[in-house]
């Protein structure tokens, strides 16, 4: 395995579209990453095993996303002494929307933290630990700065655009009253 930043674990392949959106983030950052489909319960020997195997590939970080019972995030939490940051999903299967999920994760024992998104957080679990990993990296940090000041003029232009479209509807109006 290549040396990778961050390795992101998946409880399903039903995982995918919701935690892909981290990928994206790091591609975007130039961070490097790999994703892998392991079960805390259905594949529990597996798990740690692919912990190691990151950890030999210098992975920093631990991204979990899981539903239901979610307790995949814990189960790489025990494994390592490296952050984990937990993303509790919602599932076709569960009636709560994920809101065991959430508790599940976020619900750890002293001594094994696991940093907890918001249900789906995937793009939010990617940008922590962007800026987790931009504490020993200078290029990263400027990255992420200037992905925050991007965010600040992409808000700023649609604003313009919001106001640029309520002008002409009232112009419109205006002229219709007129008529």
């Amino acid at each position: 395995m290549d040396t990778i930043d961050v390795m992101i674990f998946i409880g399903s392949d039903s995982d995918l579209p919701i935690m892909s959106k981290a990928g994206e983030v790091f591609d975007g950052l130039g961070i490097e990453w790999r994703m892998r489909i392991t079960s805390a319960h259905r594949t529990s020997d597996r798990t740690p095993v692919l912990v190691r195997d990151a950890m030999n590939a210098r992975c920093k970080i631990f991204i979990c996303g899981a539903g239901m019972a979610a307790h995949l995030a814990g189960a790489v939490a025990a494994q390592t002494i490296l952050p984990v940051i937990g993303v509790p999903l919602t599932s076709e299967s569960s009636p709560l929307g994920g809101m065991d999920a959430l508790l599940a994760t976020v619900q750890m024992p002293p001594g094994i933290p696991v940093a907890t998104m918001p249900i789906n957080g995937a793009k939010n679990a990617a940008w922590h630990a962007a800026q987790i990993l931009a504490l020993n990296n200078e290029g990263l940090y400027q990255r992420l700065v200037q992905a925050r000041i991007d965010m600040q003029y992409e808000i700023e232009f649609k604003d313009e655009e919001l106001q640029s479209e309520l002008a002409q509807r009232w112009l419109a109006k205006n002229a219709k009253k007129e008529a």
